[in-house]
């Protein structure tokens, strides 16, 4: 809706388009804010649309609604309509028992969605930015924390997890990107917690310390997403070749993207990588098995309004990649006797392949 609609309404309303027309169902609370941000949409006000005589009739909020959802598609002459996978259940049936046909057509609004707009793209690279000031930030912080017995002190407390993360999203904030408080700031050493866990606890000097952020910003509600993996303090040699092989398919992956590959054939290109370096990845793996190390995840993810949109890029990434679509990158590897490392960018595919935004922070792991 915020695709179609560049306001921030956080409730629920109807848009409709039909042969050129594209209207909006709006209220007093909105008709203004879609007025003045979307002057090109025709606004179908629910008072004209009869709400009070519904109100009147003794209807329920939910009668109210598709009542009012219906009268609209009759105002611009609908009497079919795709709609997307997630519309609701209960007002798709009252529309279609009052004579409505309604088709879920998922494929019709994710393609329109990686069209990204100006205001769109605008708010990703200010995203990224953000990102990218923060990451510079906190690889500082580490870079000058005191090492006392292998834990990372700075100004007289040890770090934490929780207080590296606090000083990110102090940043993202500051910057009209706010992070969600679950970014992920953790040691990736042995038997580290993976996924999504966000980490937790002292920071230790000569292990992977993991930073996954993820900034929204505020004027158009996009994203951008970026890790880098750093280390405070001696490097094994182990988690050195861990890093290298990561980074080496990260450096490979981007040099593949274009329009026209599918999203599962960069995933290979990591997996032809890490297998032959002897890791288990999704190919590999057990069906029915929970894989826990090694390329245990997928390559990324499209990026824009949700931080995790399409196009897919594992196994389930058949559709090819188009001009515009805004990819996050993250190739990473865990060995669960010795640690792991992962890296993600921020890119943009173009005609003659990337523009990556968040590459100006340094993929090495030594601060």
């Amino acid at each position: 809706m915020r695709h179609e609609v560049p306001v921030p309404i956080g409730d629920p309303f109807l848009y409709l388009e039909s042969d050129g027309r594209r209207a909006v169902v709006t209220n007093t609370l909105e008709d203004a804010r879609v007025a003045r941000d979307a002057p090109e949409l025709e606004r179908l006000g629910d008072a004209e649309l009869g709400r009070d005589e519904l109100i009147a009739a003794g209807l329920s909020r939910f009668e109210i609604q598709r009542e009012i959802c219906l009268r609209a598609a009759q105002a611009l002459g609908i009497r079919a309509a795709f709609v997307p996978l997630d519309f609701p259940v209960g007002l798709a049936d009252g529309l279609r028992a009052a004579g409505l046909l309604l088709t879920p057509a998922g494929a019709v609004f994710t393609q329109r969605r990686r069209h990204k707009t100006e205001i769109e793209m605008a708010g990703i690279r200010r995203a990224a930015n953000a990102a990218v000031e923060a990451m510079r930030d906190a690889a500082g912080l580490l870079r000058a924390a005191e090492i006392r017995h292998d834990e990372l002190w700075h100004d007289g407390e040890r770090l934490t997890s929780e207080s590296v993360r606090a000083r990110i999203r102090d940043m993202c904030a500051r910057a009209g990107a706010p992070a969600p408080a679950d970014i992920m700031v953790k040691s990736m050493g042995p038997d580290a917690k993976i996924g999504h866990d966000p980490g937790s606890g002292p920071l230790a000097a000569g292990a992977p310390i993991l930073i996954d952020l993820w900034p929204q910003d505020e004027a158009s509600g996009c994203w951008a997403d970026m890790t880098r993996t750093f280390v405070r303090g001696a490097i094994s040699d182990q988690i050195g070749a861990i890093h290298r092989l990561v980074t080496d398919a990260h450096e490979r992956v981007l040099a593949a993207v274009r329009p026209g590959v599918p999203g599962v054939e960069l995933y290979n290109v990591v997996c032809d990588m890490f297998e032959a370096a002897g890791y288990p990845t999704g190919r590999t793996n057990q069906p029915g098995q929970p894989l826990r190390e090694g390329f245990y995840a997928g390559l990324g993810h499209g990026v824009g309004l949700q931080v995790h949109e399409a196009p897919s890029l594992g196994r389930i990434g058949a559709e090819p990649l188009i001009v515009g679509d805004v990819l996050a990158i993250e190739p990473g590897l865990t060995d669960r006797a010795i640690g792991g490392t992962r890296v993600e960018d921020t890119l943009v595919v173009t005609e003659q392949g990337i523009e990556n935004l968040t590459d100006e922070v340094p993929y090495d792991l030594a601060v």
